[in-house]
């Protein structure tokens, strides 16, 4: 494995400070530029009108392998271009050639629909010079769409796991003519339960492939598994992995152990800082739909977004985003993971990371093309050691400070009518007498006491007049209760089998003296019976 590592820079920066015990990828980062990386005229063209005149290190680097068709490991922190490393130099392979109905060219795999809309946007944006087609597999969206798109023949494919097997099951898709294979968010991919479909997949694929992956993360653990899918690939490392931009100012607040408190805090923090826009991370879906809903209660323009929404609703809810309409958005990992959004002023951490890497991918929506970016992360006093290994993992500590003066007050959000208690009846509930649904118990219950005091005689007939009067209530239930229980009619027929086997069993106790006389005298049978056997003979014989 080949190795090129220089150290942090940000996407946009022309210049960047560069290891010096590496003079090679120095001159790279510094001094190349997007004509000295052996592209075509037409994606430079596009390239300069997209606005972009250097290439960060990520792409000086990792582009001259792809376009040798090596296999890359691309390790960058979020916002250092890592979607243009990888899709000007496919667009440059995929320049000649033509794709085959229902047998792309190319395959990328994203982890969400949102990314892998991004990366569709990306191959227009800088392919509209060349005449490639591109298909978008995602959930969401209507599969006679795709299936059109598809039958036409595409040069590059996009798509998630689950959409892009379920066309495969279908026959409508064939991944025996991919060449090029993309994993964007490796670590990502590999680590959220998408092992299993990305090994499938691969399995498709010619083994000829040429595999890229790309991710701001990459621990041994998924170093171990990229073995098993790559072919002595090329190492490119832009910065230490999990390395977090200096450009971003963080901070850690610390808030007493209640959502209610957590949520105030998040609206002071809002208030004492000049917050363009910001996104405001969860780890839990439940809990974006409440910081969202606390959000537009106390006047703020916020939206949810996480993996349960309708895609139409998700994808209107970015592009309110991106068009500055709202101005919060509330988001899970999965669902922001990779967004492109240049212009993030803050970052809202409403919960600690599950793990220490999220940390890294959360903070990378700001602070991206050089701007300068905010963090901020509410922690208890249970999220101090999660806290100490995100410092561990960036490799610096992240200054501290006591939001003071926030009331505790019971979160009517989280009360005992949740789950299994949501039927349950508290104590104030128990004062206010019996429900309606608890009388005809009552009744019941009531009915056997009367019955017994006026059953103390030994008169055995009169009570038993009564009680069928006195038991009209319930006896009107236990029909329906009966009812319900009548489809199982399991003992029935066992005690139709038993009955039906003494039955059976009768001829055989059948005493044979019992019998007529004469039909214990066989002696003219066999006189009958010996003259018709060589007539059949016979028959036979004449029939062959």
């Amino acid at each position: 494995m080949t190795n090129d590592t220089t150290a942090g820079a940000q996407a946009g920066l022309e210049e960047a400070s560069q290891d010096t015990s590496s003079p090679i990828t120095t001159t790279l980062a510094n001094d190349a530029r997007f004509e000295d990386l052996g592209l075509c005229p037409e994606i430079l063209k596009a390239v300069g009108e997209s606005g972009y005149t250097t290439p960060t290190p990520i792409q000086a680097q990792g582009i001259p392998h792809v376009l040798k068709r090596r296999d890359i490991i691309g390790i960058a922190q979020t916002g250092t271009g890592k979607t243009a490393s990888f899709t000007l130099p496919m667009i440059e392979l995929l320049a000649r050639g033509r794709a085959k109905a229902r047998m792309p060219r190319s395959l990328i795999l994203e982890p969400t629909r949102e990314l892998a809309a991004q990366v569709a946007e990306s191959f227009e944006r800088y392919g509209k010079y060349n005449k490639l087609s591109m298909a978008l597999l995602i959930g969401g969206v209507s599969f006679d769409d795709q299936d059109r798109k598809l039958d036409r023949g595409v040069d590059v494919l996009i798509a998630t796991p689950g959409r892009l097997l379920d066309h495969f099951e279908r026959g409508k898709l064939m991944l025996s003519q991919v060449q090029v294979l993309v994993i964007d968010e490796a670590d990502r991919m590999l680590d959220m339960g998408f092992i299993p479909d990305v090994e499938r997949i691969c399995k498709l694929i010619p083994f000829t492939r040429q595999t890229l992956f790309y991710s701001a993360t990459m621990p041994p653990e998924i170093q171990r598994l990229t073995d098993q899918f790559l072919h002595n690939p090329v190492r490119v490392e832009v910065s230490r992995p999990a390395m977090t931009a200096d450009n971003i100012v963080q901070e850690v607040i610390q808030v007493p152990n209640n959502d209610w408190a957590k949520r105030e805090a998040l609206r002071r923090l809002i208030r004492e800082n000049p917050v363009k826009n910001a996104i405001v991370f969860c780890n839990r879906k439940r809990d974006v739909d409440v910081v969202a809903k606390s959000l537009q209660s106390h006047g703020f323009s916020a939206a949810a977004l996480h993996g349960d929404l309708d895609q139409s609703v998700r994808t209107r809810t970015l592009e309110g985003f991106k068009n500055d309409e709202i101005r919060f958005l509330v988001a899970s990992d999965v669902a922001a993971r990779g967004l492109d959004i240049p212009a993030v002023s803050h970052i809202f951490n409403f919960d600690v990371p599950f793990h220490a890497d999220d940390y890294v991918h959360r903070i990378g929506r700001t602070g991206r093309a050089g701007r300068s970016g905010h963090a901020y992360m509410l922690a208890t006093s249970r999220d101090m050691k999660s806290v100490d290994a995100i410092e561990k993992l960036i490799g610096k500590p992240i200054d501290k400070r006591v939001m003071e003066g926030i009331e505790v007050r019971e979160d009517r959000h989280e009360g005992p009518r949740q789950g299994r208690d949501a039927h349950r009846r508290g104590p104030k509930d128990r004062s206010r007498g019996p429900q309606p649904h608890s009388r005809p118990h009552a009744a019941t219950h009531a009915a056997p006491p009367v019955a017994s005091r006026e059953a103390v005689p030994v008169e055995m007939p009169a009570p038993a007049s009564q009680p069928e009067v006195q038991q009209l209530p319930p006896q009107q239930h236990q029909p329906r209760q009966q009812l319900r229980h009548q489809p199982r009619p399991a003992h029935k027929p066992q005690e139709q089998r038993q009955h039906a086997k003494p039955r059976e069993a009768e001829p055989e106790v059948v005493d044979i003296n019992r019998l007529p006389a004469f039909l214990l005298r066989p002696i003219n049978l066999p006189k009958t019976e010996k003259p018709a056997r060589p007539a059949k003979r016979k028959d036979a014989d004449a029939e062959v």
